[in-house]
């Protein structure tokens, strides 16, 4: 089984940066101790600090999914309802 990679974008409303940015960091070192997760960083554009993006590295896509049904992810979304602009996110599998 290959492992996962995801690339998630987040980007906040201009007022709601500082918002944004207190929840998502909430989410880092519990996401870390979640079984499975090999890595999950948290980075935010040096030119657009509305910006963020986690880069993530996962053993399965099952594990992964139930991160994103986990009780914390569910209290960032709720945290941040409408502070949001956009969120996109790509699944990706490493080939070299």
């Amino acid at each position: 089984m290959s492992t996962l990679t995801i690339i998630a974008n987040i980007h906040a409303k201009a007022d709601k940066i500082d918002l944004v940015k207190t929840e998502l960091l909430k989410l880092v070192p519990i996401t870390r101790a979640d079984a499975g997760c090999i890595n999950y960083d948290l980075h935010q554009d040096n030119e657009d600090p509305a910006h963020f993006t986690f880069f993530e590295n996962w053993e399965s896509r099952e594990i992964w999914q139930e991160h994103m049904n986990a009780p914390h992810l569910a209290a960032y979304m709720a945290a941040t309802d409408g502070a949001v602009e956009q969120f996109t996110h790509t699944e990706m599998t490493k080939v070299y």
